[in-house]
């Protein structure tokens, strides 16, 4: 086999070439490569000013592949010139079906303080208001800033995701990435101080370091990362389980590449989360996002010159810039943030770009779940006792749906304060998911109803149990140890609620009210 050289141009290493290409290629003939790879040749590698043009023209009889991510656009047109129409394309939607990327779903947020018009009762910190302007998505932390709103979108997010999971939050500019970092370690459940970080092109050498750290999956701190543009492209992170929208993307190009952030793969990473407080979901409705790329506008002849003196003309002394405009701050009236409401609604998505039902995004990830009861009526009555429900949890891990795999569809489906009952029910029958304390506060009158007060008690400390904990405590293996933990030996028990029978009996009794349909007893 004839051998082959690879020569990579390093950035150490790149004034040298770049020295080669203007002065002949002293050191290197033109036909000393057989083939040239440019990698994110989108990045100026073709245009006719540029650097790398040179180098790329001397050497010409080399076969020149170009790679990049990023579809044709007006910015990029001269690459497309250079290089011509792509010989090979690999989509978004091939990747994730392929098995190379992480699919991913959208819970979209919306807010009662997305939208701002001043009041008088409201306090102008700095700057100027202007009376009736209605403030959008797009003015806020560049022209307005509201603190109260900031915190509250913070509060709303960080209870929304597992805080041990990494996470990058886009933010609008580097003040308010900084913003955001302090107001998320306020609320942050680690004692770490470094548990959040901002990291921007005003943060330097220090900011890289975070970086590097944080891309290091051994490595738990910091966990979250705030930016403004700097982490939309280039960073390998393979860990990011959510990524939070804070700013409008306004292009298509931005949109892909954020989302490229949170679809490396890694081990137990069956999806991602895209939390969107900004409707960026909007941009999967473009034909853009995972189809072919529309054709840009040829590039621009140049400019020509004009005489001296004309506008535009670098003779000309330029005129005093306009000053910059001061961001109004504001502070709402006190009270107002306590009005704060929000809702929210998980969406999934297939690899396309095309909403998909839960069912669907559970087979995709997971495989279809068994056929292991027919309806929700079959599904109740097996659930609401603790015999057949055990047999059916076994039938479900026998099939490959064990534990881990539950506990996997109970949190892509945002239903982690939710019964697994709730969980199948919403996939199978699309049925809302309750949380336990919901299921367990609508039931729990029309139960204690048929007992009597001991009964009562040990059946309401039954049920904390069950929404502190989950379904599991309700199995009957637990029973002796919640009576253990209730009144501290099983004779105590039996004293205050009767025979170990009558016990069982109130413990498998109480459940079929828990489930059987709304009201049922």
């Amino acid at each position: 086999m004839a051998s082959v050289k690879i020569d990579v141009p390093q950035p150490e290493g790149r004034q040298r070439h770049h020295a080669r290409a203007r002065d002949g290629g002293k050191g290197y003939p033109p036909d000393f490569f057989d083939c040239i790879v440019i990698d994110e040749c989108h990045r100026g590698g073709a245009k006719d000013e540029s650097e790398w043009r040179a180098i790329l023209e001397y050497f010409a009889p080399a076969v020149q592949i170009g790679l990049t991510a990023t579809p044709k656009r007006k910015g990029n047109v001269d690459t497309y010139a250079y290089f011509g129409e792509p010989v090979y394309t690999y989509s978004l939607k091939e990747g994730i079906n392929d098995g190379y990327l992480t699919p991913f779903k959208v819970r979209q947020i919306g807010t009662t303080i997305d939208d701002y018009v001043f009041t008088p009762d409201d306090q102008v910190i700095e700057g100027e208001v202007e009376d009736g302007k209605r403030y959008t998505e797009g003015d806020f932390n560049r022209t307005i800033e509201i603190r109260q709103r900031e915190e509250f979108r913070v509060r709303t997010f960080m209870s929304m995701i597992d805080q041990r999971e990494k996470t990058l939050v886009f933010c609008a500019t580097q003040e308010h990435a900084g913003i955001v970092r302090d107001l998320i370690n306020q609320v942050k459940t680690s004692t770490n101080p470094n548990y959040c970080v901002r990291v921007t092109a005003q943060d330097g050498a220090i900011g890289d370091q975070w970086l590097r750290t944080f891309q290091d999956n051994d490595k738990t701190i910091p966990t979250i990362l705030t930016t403004s543009q700097k982490l939309s492209t280039g960073v390998d992170a393979r860990n990011v389980r959510n990524i939070v929208l804070m700013r409008p993307v306004n292009s298509m190009i931005e949109f892909k590449q954020i989302i490229g952030r949170g679809t490396r793969l890694f081990d137990g990473k069956a999806y991602f989360t895209i939390l969107d407080f900004v409707k960026a979901y909007e941009h999967f409705n473009d034909p853009e996002w995972d189809g072919e790329p529309m054709e840009p506008d040829p590039p621009k002849p140049p400019r020509p010159e004009g005489p001296p003196g004309e506008p535009g003309d670098p003779s000309e002394p330029p005129g005093e810039p306009d000053p910059p405009k001061q961001k109004l701050v504001i502070k709402l009236a006190d009270g107002k943030e306590r009005t704060f409401q929000h809702i929210s609604a998980t969406t999934f998505w297939s690899e396309d770009g095309k909403p998909v039902s839960a069912q669907q995004f559970i087979e995709a990830l997971f495989g279809k779940l068994p056929e292991l009861f027919k309806d929700e009526d079959e599904l109740r009555q097996i659930w609401s006792q603790p015999d057949t429900r055990r047999k059916l949890i076994e039938g479900l891990a026998e099939r490959g749906f064990a534990g881990e795999q539950l506990e996997a569809i109970r949190s892509a489906t945002d239903a982690q304060e939710s019964d697994l009952f709730d969980v199948l029910a919403y996939i199978a029958f699309l049925r809302t998911p309750l949380k336990r304390a919901e299921r367990a506060g609508e039931r729990r009158d029309a139960i204690l109803a048929h007992y009597q007060p001991r009964q009562r008690e040990f059946l309401d400390f039954v049920l904390a149990q069950y929404v502190l904990v989950g379904e599991s405590e309700l199995d009957s293996d637990k029973l002796p140890e919640l009576l253990q933990l209730k009144y501290g030996s099983p004779g105590d028990a039996v004293r205050e609620l009767g025979s170990v029978a009558e016990i069982r009996s109130t413990f498998h009794g109480f459940q079929r009210g828990l489930y059987l349909g709304d009201g049922a007893n």
